[in-house]
């Protein structure tokens, strides 16, 4: 839950003891995740048409813990990678979240301040890293993995449904 590729397969070689390199277990996590995402991208509800109406008014980027090739099949799935101006995976900064590097290079692509930016999160981890890159966040808690109550008091707003989000981001300060 926000782990790097290279954080999550190191943690589980070294301290999981699991008998690959994390390189090796990596690449077999990716694959089956790859395979698993052709058949049913598990999105949260809504999350497609709030994409599409937020890209009519804003410029969008993605900061995500997910290997690259999983971030590009799922835009990609779900026709959605033609709306978000920039992309970035934790993989390709130093470090995962909850640090704000993911977001902070986002904000880059865009070129703009990240305090001029809102996220929209749905983990602790997430929250965490928007957080700290000093964008408004907004919470969109998963009700199967809801973040820590500690991690949603970082947010600017909660919201019980992607269908809430709109594009005047309505009462977010």
């Amino acid at each position: 839950m926000g782990m790097s590729s290279s954080e999550w397969s190191r943690y589980m070689h070294s301290e999981l003891g699991v008998p690959m390199e994390p390189d090796e277990i990596s690449a077999v996590v990716v694959k089956g995740l790859e395979a698993s995402y052709r058949r049913r991208v598990p999105l949260l509800p809504h999350a497609v048409e709030a994409v599409r109406a937020l890209a009519d008014r804003w410029q969008l980027a993605l900061a995500s813990s997910a290997n690259r090739p999983l971030i590009d099949l799922v835009l990609e799935l779900t026709g959605m990678a033609g709306l978000f101006r920039a992309t970035v995976s934790s993989e390709e900064v130093p470090r995962g979240k909850p640090d704000p590097d993911v977001y902070i290079e986002a904000a880059r692509l865009l070129d703009v301040d990240p305090g001029a930016c809102v996220a929209v999160e749905d983990s602790t981890n997430g929250l965490r890293s928007a957080h700290a890159a000093r964008m408004r966040v907004i919470a969109v808690p998963r009700p199967d993995f809801p973040p820590s109550a500690e991690a949603l008091q970082l947010a600017d707003a909660v919201i019980e449904s992607l269908s809430e989000l709109g594009p005047t981001l309505d009462g977010l300060p």
